[in-house]
């Protein structure tokens, strides 16, 4: 798995691919530890953080397998991040972003931009 990772890292769009797959696992993984503590019980709360608990170590494999200098592209992560956990909170629990998540997601996308772009 290392070396089919660091294949696909070693190329721009192969980064930001993983990258995103990694983001989306984390979004996904914590909404699942939302879902379960707030919004089921039962067996469905059962499987809703076992769903959690696989997608945050897939999240964890994901990021920390490649040989990657993870600081340089952590700007490029948080923006990814951010942008995938608004998609999934919209999808999984109908939430739209306030004008004060649209305002913050603005500064983090131009933050993620200057690390990304100036971080070099």
């Amino acid at each position: 798995m290392r070396n089919l990772l660091d294949q696909i890292v070693a190329h721009r769009s192969g980064t930001l691919l993983i990258l995103a797959l990694a983001a989306f696992l984390e979004a996904y993984g914590d909404s699942s530890f939302q879902a379960a503590l707030y919004r089921s019980s039962g067996m469905s709360r059962m499987i809703a953080l076992l769903i959690g608990a696989v997608s945050l170590v897939a999240y964890g494999l994901v990021v920390n397998t490649p040989r990657w200098d993870f600081g340089q592209l952590l700007g490029l992560y948080v923006v990814l991040f951010f942008l995938l956990a608004q998609i999934v909170a919209r999808v999984r629990f109908g939430q739209t972003p306030t004008l004060p998540v649209l305002f913050g997601g603005t500064l983090i996308v131009a933050g993620g931009v200057i690390i990304s772009v100036y971080g070099k």
